[in-house]
């Protein structure tokens, strides 16, 4: 009975390990994602922060979300 008890506390803990691992990670990442998108679109000049075009938001978003779904999982493998 404790043992099960104990799974599935560990298992909550985990999943909110991992959802705090993902949210973190998104969030540094985007602001990292824009800085490296200007720095790419405005090598030649100095740097100018402006905002990606939608098409290149959607990409930047899905990257983000690849990369940040393998940072929660294997945050929560090696918990």
């Amino acid at each position: 009975m404790f043992d099960i008890l104990y799974k599935l506390y560990h298992q909550k803990n985990t999943f909110h390990l991992f959802i705090i691992s993902f949210i973190v990670f998104a969030i540094l990442n985007i602001i990292e994602n824009v800085i490296h998108y200007n720095i790419g679109k405005t090598s030649n000049h100095p740097i100018e922060i402006t905002n990606p075009t939608p098409k290149d938001w959607k990409k930047i978003i899905i990257t983000m979300i690849i990369f940040a779904l393998l940072q929660g999982i294997f945050t929560m493998y090696f918990y």
